[in-house]
């Protein structure tokens, strides 16, 4: 069927007297721009769609990973030092960057330096950070941070896992 369709399709038109004519200037500027029109719509709206999966994949993924990270801790006594101890020391996020850990909890000294903090510059995990650099690969550890508002994190001790922005 589908090779009766383009046999049959015309590639010039047919005037009323019988004469091939071909698509003129203004017709084919026309369908281009109606492409083009369409495309400046669709590209923006399927680039916002993907940065919202890459977000719930590092959700998924973060809360993935904290649940091996708990496992280990109620079967070892003690948090892990690294990914590496739960299986997940190469797991990259959706933006291709490692997931950043950091054990919080039974570390002497607290390296409280690092420890992701809020507005208040008060600590947001009391057993260990875990999070996505998202999409700039970069981060500090204060959530307010220009670099920081990107990042998809764990907080209140596994309460809340999400973009850091939204915290």
């Amino acid at each position: 069927m589908s090779h009766w369709i383009f046999r049959h399709l015309p590639i010039v038109r047919q005037s009323l007297t019988g004469c091939n004519k071909a698509f003129t200037l203004v017709e084919l500027l026309i369908v281009t721009m109606i492409i083009g029109t369409l495309a400046g719509i669709a590209v923006p709206g399927y680039r916002g769609y993907l940065d919202k999966a890459r977000g719930n994949q590092a959700i998924t993924d973060i809360t993935e990973i904290e649940s091996k990270i708990t496992v280990f801790q109620v079967q070892n006594g003690a948090f892990p030092n690294n990914l590496g101890q739960v299986g997940e020391g190469t797991r990259l996020d959706p933006w291709g960057s490692p997931y950043a850990y950091l054990r919080i909890n039974g570390v002497f000294p607290a390296p409280v330096g690092f420890w992701r903090k809020d507005q208040f510059n008060v600590p947001v995990n009391t057993d260990f950070d875990l999070y996505s650099q998202g999409p700039n690969g970069q981060s500090q550890a204060p959530f307010t941070a220009a670099i920081s508002r990107d990042d998809v994190a764990r907080a209140n001790n596994g309460g809340y896992i999400g973009p850091v922005s939204k915290y």
